[in-house]
């Protein structure tokens, strides 16, 4: 019995002790949850300005990429004529042989104001008013600088000759061709386009009432082939 009431105390004591080790030791657990706690958003908080910066610098570096891409796009001639590279050259009805020949043929002009050099005389008809023409024809300013041209399109032009559907000058300058020959129609202003055109891409505005130049190869006249 002894014994046993000299247990009693001995265990009651271990047991605060233990209860006091326990309560220190969930107090210092709790006091390092708090401190690692405390300490972690700072860890996402660097990743976030981290991640912000270089997204920033990509973004950077992607606008960059885009202005030089869309400069060598819209300055492409420029550079190409800069590195001594020769411009494209567009298909002509009259080449650099013709032209010094068409110096010494002699110029025609009508009553209208309209002047012509005939390149080469055909041996074919002459279109009637209001027949179809089928045609190329090769469109400048004065400078030389290409606007329209159905070379350059891959088909044949056909109109009504005679009847307003191109410009007076144009009209006019067919309508005394033979068909196989090749003209250049000297189309000054009132007989050219009297709105004008607005340029595009590659090629030059021309400006209300200005003149013009085509380069005319009059090729057939449906209904009229076998007359050539």
């Amino acid at each position: 019995m002894a014994s046993a009431s000299l247990l009693l105390p001995l265990g009651y004591t271990f047991g605060k002790s233990n209860s006091a080790n326990h309560q220190r030791v969930h107090r210092i657990n709790v006091a390092i949850a708090k401190q690692s706690s405390a300490s972690e958003p700072r860890i996402p908080a660097l990743k976030t300005i981290e991640q912000e910066n270089a997204c920033a610098f990509i973004n950077r570096r992607n606008i960059i990429n885009l202005g030089v891409g869309l400069l060598s796009l819209l300055s492409g001639s420029t550079l190409a004529e800069a590195a001594g590279m020769p411009p494209e050259e567009k298909p002509k009805l009259c080449d650099n042989v013709c032209e010094k020949e068409l110096e010494n043929v002699p110029m025609i002009t009508t009553e209208s104001g309209l002047q012509y050099k005939d390149i080469k005389v055909g041996t074919g008809p002459s279109p009637p008013v209001g027949f179809q023409v089928a045609a190329n024809y090769v469109a400048m300013v004065p400078s030389g600088q290409i606007f329209d041209s159905s070379l350059e399109k891959g088909q044949l032009y056909i109109f009504r000759v005679g009847s307003g559907q191109v410009i007076k000058g144009l009209d006019e300058g067919i309508l005394s061709m033979k068909a196989g020959g090749k003209r250049r129609l000297y189309i000054p202003g009132p007989l050219a386009f009297p709105k004008g055109l607005t340029s595009a891409p590659g090629r030059p505005r021309v400006a209300p009432n200005s003149p013009v130049i085509f380069d005319v190869s009059l090729e057939y006249i449906p209904g009229l082939e076998d007359e050539e």
